[in-house]
């Protein structure tokens, strides 16, 4: 047992101290957003689909735009699970190297007889991560079909599920596992340092907070309105 946990004792620690760290940003973007929904990009982006709805379901003569701009948005989470689909199946051939290049890539590590077996248990946590992204993007590809449908309907249609709010409820759905499934390859990237060793998990974390703090918040002032 004591063997074990000096083994694991290490990335076991890194592990959680990257969760942590990572869990920490997310509590305190949670936070700013309930005090200012637009604090993020992903809020401006909420309310900008929404008024978009709004408008091509109010307006008759922009359906050709609508459906194209779906088509591209459609497209490009194709092009995203696709992504996904072709990392999960390197993960799993990467799995059946573990007893070859274990002791090589784990460079922070002494080599043991628990070198392969760690090196299964990371890898695992890379391929779910993979498998969540695959997921996230293949339902904002079915919510993105719907929506397809739906913004052609008359804005008086007598379902109220039709309606221009409904219908940007799930455009916004839509975008939201889009952005999931795009952090999910964010995620991918202190996972994958951590096959070199623990020290570089937590690092690579605490890198990736730092670069999601500029990237998540809106550019704008979010307190200040642009007179016209």
């Amino acid at each position: 047992m004591n063997l074990l946990l000096t083994e694991f004792g290490p990335d076991l620690l890194a592990f959680l101290a990257s969760a942590l760290v990572i869990g920490g940003y997310y509590v305190f973007l949670r936070r700013m957003v309930r005090k200012n929904p637009t604090y993020t990009i992903h809020g401006v982006n909420e309310i900008a689909r929404t008024l978009w709805i709004e408008h091509v379901m109010e307006s008759a003569g922009d359906n050709v735009m609508a459906v194209q701009t779906l088509r591209n948005f459609i497209m490009s989470s194709i092009f995203m699970a696709t992504t996904a689909s072709m990392l999960i199946i390197g993960t799993m051939t990467l799995s059946g190297q573990a007893e070859n290049i274990a002791h090589s890539w784990h460079l922070l590590s002494n080599s043991s007889n628990y070198a392969a077996q760690i090196w299964i248990v990371k890898v695992l946590f890379l391929l779910v991560n993979f498998i969540f992204a695959f997921f996230a993007f293949a339902m904002s590809i079915r919510l993105s079909n719907h929506v397809l449908f739906m913004i052609n309907v008359k804005e008086n249609a007598v379902n109220h599920n039709l309606a221009p709010a409904a219908v940007a409820r799930r455009l916004c759905r839509a975008g939201d596992l889009f952005a999931i499934g795009m952090r999910s390859f964010f995620f991918s990237i202190p996972l994958v340092f951590w096959l070199f060793g623990p020290v570089f998990l937590f690092v690579a974390a605490l890198v990736l907070v730092f670069t999601l703090f500029h990237l998540d918040r809106s550019e704008a002032d979010p307190f200040t309105i642009p007179k016209r």
